[in-house]
């Protein structure tokens, strides 16, 4: 099975793959995948940064471009796990790029929602690197992932989570999940 997370910065995404993780599900976090590339290209992981190598990406490898990088990884870790992770799905062009790639795999979409005041206030905590430092790069960002169509992804998802309230209540909601995939018993 092939569990793909979606959300918007800051929601809340990475509790599942730490939770998950607990129970020997490997993941890959697209996020990374762009990172690694900026770093082999020489381009700061700064908010514009980000932005360039994440346009200059799609622009050279199409829409899908991070869901390209991220297959072989995926093959790799399903050869010896039942269960992989995919964080950070943003477009449904990335959804069917790995439904091509892994025809015989089930695949399961969770969506993590939490309002934009809550997202700002855990990537400022976060602080890494490519995170917003101000309210108004932090909707700049919004902005551009949903240009890349994630809002679509979201709205189409299995399984949709709201992480607003105590952190215990969230993990309750991720433990279920693992629990109705068969992962936790």
């Amino acid at each position: 099975m092939i569990i793909c997370i979606v959300g918007m910065p800051g929601s809340g995404k990475g509790e599942i793959v730490r939770i998950f993780s607990r129970f020997g599900v490997p993941h890959v976090n697209m996020g990374d995948i762009v990172r690694e590339e900026a770093d082999k290209r020489g381009i700061p992981r700064t908010s514009e940064g980000m932005k360039k190598i994440s346009i200059a990406l799609r622009q050279e490898l199409g829409k899908n471009a991070v869901a390209k990088l991220c297959i072989p990884k995926v093959k790799e870790l399903l050869k010896n796990h039942k269960f992989v992770i995919i964080d950070g799905v943003r477009s449904l062009d990335e959804i069917e790029t790995f439904k091509e790639a892994f025809p015989t795999e089930e695949f399961v979409i969770i969506a993590v929602h939490s309002s934009p005041k809550k997202r700002f206030e855990r990537l400022k905590k976060r602080g890494r690197s490519d995170d917003p430092k101000t309210w108004e790069e932090f909707l700049q960002r919004d902005m551009k992932e949903l240009g890349f169509g994630i809002g679509n992804v979201i709205a189409l998802a299995d399984y949709m989570i709201i992480n607003e309230n105590h952190i215990d209540e969230y993990r309750a909601e991720i433990l279920d999940l693992a629990k109705k995939f068969g992962i936790l018993r």
